[in-house]
């Protein structure tokens, strides 16, 4: 095989999508375990076993969708519509990453693989059925969010609390409907034939309503949730003069962060032409990653440090 059509079928496997797939540490940081090697390694080979599945996805995707794909502005770039790839070496790819990627799956553990055969299924169903209607398309998206918390969860065997889980919910929900409206706004309906049973209104109306879930299910669980009970280096000594109910709460300082970083995504979606691509959004944008990566500093230091 030449090394433009390997670097090609790459290109289709959307490697910038991957970022997705580090929803599946939630559980181990969450649940103080991040630092532990065990646990680590065992959720990066589950990271690797969803970047294999969701690629051969993608691929299966763009071979449903291509037809769609060549009347769209950007879509009728990607390697398969632009004629980079045939249909057969995307088929082949597909189906060798699905079935890869299971196999790895079932290699860790068998809770895991029925998991991961639920991601597969999802997205079979997403490329085929349910993105032709409106409100099914959005809730698939988001739901394949939920299963990859949920891998992490029986990968490890530590919950992923439940308001955190709510919270990734509803930011998937909110991202799904600011991506729906930018499609709807900028190309119409002619490239996703759903968009014909959405309007405007109504698709603003979802944003606002699972963007403030969103920050309502996350501030409750930074309020109610108890952190994780081991012994932090400046811990004992902290509580030693505050609060008990004080020490507890530490994690509502990261609130303001949340709040920020849908207020700018949303921004980013609705007035500039990169809402069809929420991953371009969180990947390029200067401020909105600053604004994680400072979040997740400081959930580290308050959980494995304060």
């Amino acid at each position: 095989m030449r090394k433009e059509t390997l670097k090609a079928i790459f290109l289709a496997m959307r490697p910038n999508q991957w970022v997705k797939n580090f929803i599946l540490f939630a559980a181990i940081i969450f649940n103080g375990k991040l630092f532990d090697g065990k646990y680590f390694f065992l959720t990066l080979s589950g990271f690797l076993v969803f970047c294999a599945i969701s690629s051969a996805s993608y691929l299966f995707n763009d071979i449903v969708d291509l037809q769609h794909d060549k009347l769209h502005a950007e879509k009728k770039k990607r390697p398969l519509a632009s004629g980079l790839i045939n249909l057969n070496t995307a088929t082949e790819a597909a189906f060798l990453l699905a079935f890869f990627g299971l196999i790895g799956s079932i290699l860790l553990s068998n809770a895991f693989f029925i998991v991961s055969a639920a991601f597969t299924l999802l997205h079979l169903l997403y490329s085929t059925v349910l993105k032709k209607y409106a409100i099914f398309d959005i809730l698939g998206i988001a739901f394949s969010f939920i299963l990859r918390a949920y891998a992490g969860e029986v990968l490890t065997g530590y919950h992923l609390p439940f308001w955190m889980s709510l919270t990734i919910l509803f930011v998937a929900l909110f991202v799904a409907s600011t991506k729906r409206h930018a499609e709807l706004l900028r190309k119409g309906a002619n490239t996703r034939p759903t968009l014909f049973q959405y309007r405007e209104h109504l698709l603003d109306f979802y944003t606002s309503m699972f963007g403030s879930a969103a920050i309502l299910a996350y501030a409750l669980f930074t309020f109610l949730e108890e952190p994780p009970q081991f012994n932090a280096p400046f811990r004992s000594f902290l509580t030693s003069f505050l609060p008990s109910a004080l020490a507890r709460k530490w994690l509502i300082v990261t609130v303001p962060f949340v709040i920020f970083g849908l207020m700018r995504y949303a921004q980013l979606a609705y007035e500039t032409p990169e809402g069809e691509r929420p991953e371009k959004i969180i990947t390029t944008d200067i401020p909105l990653i600053v604004s994680i990566l400072v979040w997740g500093l400081t959930i580290i230091l308050m959980l494995y440090i304060l």
